[in-house]
């Protein structure tokens, strides 16, 4: 099948096919003679596997890790259990620090029961006051949607370098 098709069936964006070969996630598809990528059943199995693994909040680097172990399915996975067992607890900490967030906007939204003009909105008059706070008072800022984890890890004798993605 070509890339639209694979894009389709595995229901990818064509981009983000290409993204997770250019990523070494998804080995490159041999081309037909008229140039195009042709992919089979495995290419469709693999992205299959990658996406649900992203929709497990898995980092690419995650995914490369289990990858490995699916592509060499004789070895221990020890380290498969270890990896899961970090990200639940990354899992753990961000549901942790979302709470803390859900309490610190339902303690704004309380500043403003009751609708009137913007330039006496309490919700307004505490971000204002909160962003002109001394930081030492005001609480650490963090990303909008933050990813579930960050830093660094070790697996299998391999750094795995946390990074952000939108595929």
């Amino acid at each position: 099948m070509k890339i639209g098709e694979l894009a389709t069936a595995t229901q990818t964006q064509v981009e983000t096919v290409r993204y997770y070969e250019r990523e070494g996630l998804l080995p490159q598809a041999p081309r037909s003679e008229g140039n195009y990528r042709i992919y089979g059943p495995e290419h469709a199995e693999r992205l299959g596997f990658i996406r649900h693994c992203r929709s497990l909040d898995m980092t690419l680097d995650e995914i490369r890790v289990l990858l490995r172990f699916k592509d060499s399915p004789s070895e221990d996975c020890r380290d498969v259990n270890a990896l899961l067992d970090e990200h639940i607890g990354h899992v753990a900490a961000r549901i942790r620090e979302l709470r803390v967030l859900e309490k610190q906007l339902k303690a704004l939204r309380e500043q403003c029961v009751v609708a009137q003009d913007a330039g006496h909105c309490g919700i307004l008059s505490g971000l204002s006051h909160a962003a002109g706070a001394p930081h030492a008072a005001a609480p650490k800022a963090r990303p909008h949607v933050a990813r579930s984890h960050g830093g660094n890890r070790v697996a299998q004798g391999t750094t795995v370098k946390r990074k952000a993605s939108a595929a």
